[in-house]
């Protein structure tokens, strides 16, 4: 998502998001196969440590970190307006699994986690982040969106 003209100003180590995305994927996928609440509950949790408060709060980002050091991967800069964006629709998605999981309607969670679970895989494999294109389109319309 490494744009030659930077939306935001500020940048992230796309690396270090993708290995996110990678965690994020495998506990989605755990809640989907178990249902256990405990899951949905960490991630928002760490989502809303990413988003709200410091990421050095987030247990997620600092294995991310831990990771990209052990495999002495270079820095890979990508706007991080964008994938704050993408953050904040993550945070949506578990926001609903945990309504879903709340009022036992499990269908509707596996029809979201599996939303969730395209997305965040794209972003993983593919560097390929629908929050970020969303974004994108978003701040050529309102130039001045989350500045």
């Amino acid at each position: 998502m490494s744009y030659a003209c930077p939306l935001s100003f500020e940048n992230i180590d796309s690396n270090i998001s993708r290995m996110n995305s990678l965690m994020v994927s495998s506990l989605v996928v755990t809640y989907l196969i178990t249902f256990n609440a405990v899951i949905v509950y960490f991630l928002l949790f760490d989502f809303s440590m990413r988003l709200f408060c410091q990421k050095r709060l987030s247990l997620i980002n600092n294995l991310s970190i831990l990771i990209k050091k052990s495999f002495k991967l270079k820095d890979k800069f990508a706007d991080s307006g964008a994938k704050r964006l993408a953050a904040y629709f993550a945070l949506f998605f578990l926001l609903m699994l945990v309504a879903g999981n709340n009022l036992n309607l499990y269908i509707f969670s596996i029809v979201i986690g599996s939303i969730f679970l395209i997305c965040s895989l794209m972003d993983a494999f593919l560097n390929f982040c629908v929050g970020c294109q969303v974004y994108f389109v978003i701040k050529k319309v309102y130039p001045s969106f989350m500045s």
